[in-house]
């Protein structure tokens, strides 16, 4: 099954729960395994409809279709029997979905067996490192499943980045006409293209009216690009108008307008052509790392407040003194931190944000040499199943 000790083939197997996040980052990895590594991929899906709005390619009512040379098969239930023959050499179960148990009968049928991984998702904790790479036997057949981290430190898997991502990030922002010419394609005048832009990617809990407020009557102008079904309800009350694509407002300082949500590429130049980015949950955390720009992240909520750990536990890493970041990133989250100033308003959070810029671009590209010494997650991925056969 592993020739020329490479894998050939590799099915990823995943369930939409965080709308484009887990859609978004097995879209990458799948590609990324084509393109760069020769790798025969199928990708698993439940949700083709979520699917198409990040790859307008992709045919929501297909139960097989090849988009960008992968194989996407529409998972339309745990039902099914299957054969040694239909097993990929390495198969990986997304953020621990249930794998039909006729395919992982047929695992245990195949000589020699299947790499099997559980691709976990990205923490910044500690004990991420300690779990990286463990091994679990299943309970009844002659399978061993591996768990494989994604993370920050060269003690788990880093994280995904495609060959030439950086090269190309640096080309787009080193050309003014390329920016110029983006923004304008998605409806931006020279005034809005001129102001200090932010793009708006969160969950509906965000305090997005109140972040709204303190731009409105800020010190400068401000263009937020909030893509067409993010925070629906509060950029509604801020237009006095459906949030449709192409919908838009003034008042005050702040411009928002409304923008058709975006292939993956179209979304990475989104990050490179913004001056700050409020991105969520995994897949557009990870892009706005790598794309260099100061971001807030808005992390996945969990029962009894347990996203507010991660969400520490990375900022400790990231952003050490750095205290308006910081702060506000913590307020955005709902956490609460005894040494913040429970009285101050949402625009001085702005402002100590802002007050941090400088040292927070220092601070990225500190991160970024940090990043790219740990390697990229998928040439790591296909290294670990090696070492397993």
């Amino acid at each position: 099954m592993f020739h020329d000790d490479r894998p050939t083939t590799l099915a990823i197997f995943c369930k939409v729960v965080d709308n484009y996040g887990d859609i978004g980052i097995c879209w990458r990895l799948a590609r990324q395994l084509r393109a760069e590594h020769g790798i025969a991929v199928t990708l698993w899906v439940d949700d083709l409809a979520s699917f198409r709005r990040i790859w307008p390619a992709v045919a929501v009512d297909a139960d097989t279709q090849t988009v960008e040379d992968v194989l996407v098969r529409h998972w339309s239930g745990q039902d099914g029997e299957y054969a040694p023959d239909d097993v990929a050499d390495i198969v990986i179960e997304f953020f621990g979905v249930d794998l039909p148990p006729g395919y992982i009968a047929a695992m245990a049928q195949c000589t020699p067996r299947p790499v099997w991984i559980n691709y976990e998702g990205l923490s910044a904790e500690e004990w991420v490192e300690g779990c990286h790479a463990l091994p679990s036997m299943h309970p009844r057949l002659p399978l061993t499943k591996h768990f494989f981290f994604p993370g920050f430190t060269d003690r788990t898997g880093g994280l995904l980045r495609e060959r030439d991502l950086l090269a190309e990030r640096d080309a787009f922002q080193a050309d003014p006409r390329a920016q110029a010419a983006f923004l304008a394609g998605l409806g931006l005048t020279a005034g809005e293209a001129a102001a200090f832009k932010a793009s708006l990617f969160c969950y509906p809990e965000a305090p997005v009216a109140a972040l709204f407020d303190a731009w409105r009557t800020g010190g400068r102008d401000v263009a937020c690009l909030v893509p067409e079904g993010v925070a629906r309800a509060q950029v509604q009350d801020f237009l006095g108008a459906d949030a449709v694509a192409g919908a838009h407002a003034t008042r005050g300082r702040l411009s928002v307008r409304v923008i058709p949500f975006m292939s993956q590429r179209d979304y990475d130049r989104l990050l490179w052509a913004c001056d700050f980015n409020f991105v969520r949950g995994e897949d557009s955390w990870v892009r706005a790392q790598w794309a260099g720009r100061p971001f807030v992240w808005h992390i996945y909520p969990q029962d009894e407040n347990l996203h507010h750990v991660k969400l520490r536990a990375f900022l400790q890493r990231y952003a050490p003194g750095l205290t308006g970041l910081n702060e506000f990133s913590l307020r955005w989250n709902g956490a609460r931190d005894p040494h913040m100033d429970e009285h101050a308003d949402w625009a001085q959070s702005w402002s100590s944000l802002q007050a941090d810029l400088p040292r927070i671009s220092q601070r990225n590209a500190e991160w970024q040499a940090q990043m790219l010494a740990n390697g990229d997650l998928v040439s790591n991925l296909l290294n670990f199943a090696r070492s397993l056969r």
